[in-house]
């Protein structure tokens, strides 16, 4: 799968594929979209001592990192967990400018950890982040852990509309613990049917620069 590297409204660089025609994050600024998605609108809205998260779709570890960066702020254990098919050439991951973007003196050496991890083995990050990486599918991954928040960053549902079937979301359901919550900067409203059919409570937030809204829904 090509990549290419493209500079975002907020200064902060994503990858375009050609072949599907989509960006990882929004050409309206990446940083700003997965901090108000996955951060403020979601692991914010949490209140643990410790937090497991299962991100679908790892894709260039921007999420990861500001995850480890939140976990680090607030002295808060975090066992991360990302999942992705077609993991990016570390080369060219290393390529991305994030840490440059982001007001944290911590944020390159965790980004080149983050970005240099083995897939399939543990890693800490810092002694409050332990971060697997797992190359495979969200159809295929299976675990015995529950975890309190899923970031689901998939490609949208244009592109890659398999990983949007009510059957994904249903096996994602079931590997939510009670009262966890599901995050996405997706706001189509079959997403939002599926979910509540499955048994989500589902809340229609305002979504990042860019786009008008976005999803988080709650596990009754």
């Amino acid at each position: 799968m090509k990549r290419e590297i493209k500079m975002t409204a907020d200064g902060s660089q994503t990858l375009y594929v050609p072949e599907i025609d989509e960006h990882y994050h929004s050409i309206h600024g990446a940083v700003q979209e997965s901090d108000h998605v996955f951060i403020d609108k979601g692991i914010d809205a949490l209140f643990l001592k410790e937090v497991k998260v299962l991100e679908v779709g790892f894709g260039t570890g921007l999420n990861c990192l500001l995850t480890a960066l939140w976990s680090d702020k607030h002295q808060l254990k975090v066992h991360y967990t990302g999942i992705d098919p077609f993991p990016i050439d570390e080369k060219l991951n290393m390529a991305l400018n994030y840490p440059s973007q982001i007001k944290s003196n911590k944020a390159q050496e965790y980004f080149d950890k983050i970005v240099g991890s083995e897939w399939g083995l543990p890693l800490s990050v810092h002694d409050q982040f332990i971060l697997t990486k797992n190359e495979r599918r969200i159809e295929d991954f299976e675990s015995s852990e529950l975890y309190d928040i899923i970031y689901f960053d998939a490609f949208g549902p244009n592109a890659q509309k398999e990983l949007w079937e009510y059957h994904i979301l249903e096996s994602v359901y079931t590997l939510m613990d009670e009262r966890s919550i599901f995050v996405t900067y997706c706001a189509k409203g079959q997403l939002k049917r599926d979910l509540s059919s499955i048994g989500f409570t589902v809340e229609t937030l305002k979504g990042p620069p860019g786009k008008r809204e976005m999803t988080r829904a709650r596990k009754n």
